[in-house]
């Protein structure tokens, strides 16, 4: 709803607005974040948007919204949304195709990974301002040594790990990011892994081979 004190008779009140002059973060132009708040329609009241591109395997970092609900909406291709559950300790993953959503609860860590190209996501926050707290700035900004000492690591090891990440990532792999293969990317090459929810249960959710999302699988009865 509209906030109480906007005076509606002001020559500053705006009702319109191009969501595409506002990018947020732009990875490439196939990976980019556009972003409608109270800040460029200041109408809009209780209420924001984050407009979504992606290309199949990007993922939107995991992060939190410290302040709002969030509620994905798919308009084409298709994700995963995946969060985890802070009173449950589980890690859940909703695939949502052009018309179905999946909703995150305030301060909930959450990412989303797009499972094939041009998919476009809308975000839809119950705050005027949706805020962002990226993972990638935890890691970043929390002292290897604090890491290391916590969890019993390597230092070192923990220090050389993460130094490749000096910034935000916000849409990730980086651009720059050139990864050495791992034996479970390896194994998930194959056309279609042996799970109980391969192509010959539902055809249509996949249309072309593509390896799956780390932990897609880890909760197989994902399905509403």
């Amino acid at each position: 709803m509209a906030v109480s004190y906007m005076d509606f008779t002001s020559p500053n009140v705006q009702f319109w607005y191009d969501v595409n002059k506002n990018t947020t973060f732009k990875k490439d132009n196939r990976n980019f974040i556009n972003t409608l708040s109270i800040e460029q329609l200041n109408t809009l009241g209780n209420v924001s948007l984050l407009d979504i591109y992606l290309s199949r395997s990007n993922v939107v970092e995991p992060h939190i919204h410290q302040n709002a609900t969030e509620l994905v909406y798919c308009i084409s291709g298709s994700a995963v949304v995946s969060l985890i559950n802070p009173f449950t300790k589980q890690l859940l993953n909703f695939p949502i195709q052009p018309g179905q959503v999946a909703n995150i609860p305030q301060g909930w860590m959450h990412y989303e990974i797009a499972t094939v190209d041009n998919t476009h996501l809308l975000a839809i926050f119950d705050a005027p301002v949706p805020e962002f707290i990226g993972l990638s700035d935890m890691l970043r900004l929390t002292p290897p040594g604090v890491f290391a000492h916590t969890y019993c690591l390597n230092e070192q090891m923990v220090k050389e790990t993460l130094a490749p990440i000096t910034e935000t990532v916000f849409i990730g792999p980086p651009a720059n990011c050139q990864p050495q293969p791992m034996p479970r990317e390896q194994e998930e090459q194959q056309p279609y892994p042996q799970f109980p929810y391969g192509p010959q249960h539902h055809p249509q959710q996949y249309p072309q081979p593509y390896p799956q999302p780390f932990g897609f699988f880890q909760q197989p009865n994902y399905f509403f």
